[in-house]
């Protein structure tokens, strides 16, 4: 299961942390983002207990969007220890996110 974080608790999802996290920011009028969706919700349910993965609406959370620089969506962002280590953008299929992944848990 994938939950939805707002700017509310953006900051303290991430320090709080135990694993290296994935955010997938994403809208509703976005047709790639309603591509992508399946996928992360399987590497949420792949990497359960390894990876926390969450989704932002960027409509929902614009502060958290601008102070990541998100200027498309979909855009996947990883953080370890509360600082971002990596991201990508657009819809991929799942062996690359699994690339991305194995690359932030390695």
């Amino acid at each position: 299961m994938v939950n939805e974080i707002t700017d509310g608790n953006f900051q303290n999802t991430l320090q709080t942390a135990k694993t290296p996290v994935l955010v997938d920011f994403s809208a509703t009028w976005c047709k790639p983002c309603a591509a992508l969706a399946p996928t992360i919700d399987k590497v949420a349910s792949e990497y359960n207990g390894k990876l926390a993965v969450y989704k932002i609406d960027i409509d929902n959370a614009p502060d958290s969007a601008a102070s990541l620089g998100i200027m498309s969506v979909p855009t996947c962002v990883f953080f370890k220890g509360g600082k971002e280590v990596g991201r990508f953008q657009g819809n991929q299929d799942l062996r690359a996110i699994k690339g991305h992944v194995d690359r932030v848990l390695a």
